[in-house]
């Protein structure tokens, strides 16, 4: 039986806007990235490893409160998306890659520039796996969402605590535990913006808004994933 061309041609359409949707997200993370790696090197390479350790001493405390800022862009990002124009998202969410870029920089001070690399390409391989994971699984990935949330705020916890304890055993458990926690949480997250594609016009604003919040993320996942995995994989200077 030949299918209806009607049927067909919604299907088709249905199809190729999922697969604008989920483009656009990567497209988004993937500029993030760059923005976030370009601006971190960049101290390094122009003032050289002295210059720039005296400079981050003399002002660590901008550092620090960058850092405020930056948890004060994601929570007023995603409480205020649906009020805001998504141009203003856009710039948003740029701005705030460029900020966790110079907020990121001192770790070229702590860690060996070739680990930092290989460290980088490690990341980018298990989560692309993981997010290709994310895709293809039949499995129901939400259940899992309310775990790897308590674990995540367990994690939390348990490095501030370890800010006083200093134990190097429990920093690798730490470290240890959070790649597993970030790997969960790109596939779950993955799966969850491909079951929101199915559902969405991308070139709406609306679908653009959706888009910055996927990227945002992912964005998240993929530099805590490597973050953690610096701390396990990294060589220190």
């Amino acid at each position: 039986m030949e299918p209806i061309p009607v049927m067909q041609e919604s299907y088709t359409t249905e199809a190729t806007t999922a697969r604008t949707f989920i483009m656009k997200v990567y497209m988004w993370m993937s500029a993030g990235l760059f923005i976030t790696s370009a601006i971190s090197v960049t101290p390094i390479l122009v003032l050289g490893e002295n210059a720039y350790f005296n400079l981050i001493s003399e002002y660590i405390y901008v550092i620090y409160g960058l850092m405020i800022v930056e948890l004060l862009i994601v929570f007023g990002l995603s409480a205020a998306i649906g009020k805001i124009p998504a141009i203003l998202g856009y710039a948003l969410f740029l701005f705030y890659a460029t900020l966790n870029g110079i907020t990121l920089s001192p770790i070229f001070l702590i860690y060996t520039g070739g680990s930092i690399f290989s460290t980088f390409l490690v990341c980018s391989i298990m989560f692309g796996g993981t997010s290709i994971l994310g895709f293809i699984t039949k499995m129901d990935l939400t259940k899992f969402g309310g775990y790897l949330t308590m674990a995540l705020i367990g994690l939390v916890v348990c490095m501030v605590v370890n800010i006083f304890l200093n134990s190097s055993m429990m920093d690798w458990i730490i470290s240890l535990v959070g790649i597993v926690i970030f790997v969960g949480l790109t596939a779950y997250d993955t799966q969850k913006i491909k079951n929101m594609s199915g559902s969405i016009d991308s070139a709406s604003e609306d679908g653009k808004k959706a888009s910055i919040m996927g990227a945002l993320t992912l964005y998240l996942d993929f530099i805590n994933l490597f973050l953690f995995l610096l701390r396990l994989l990294g060589r220190r200077n």
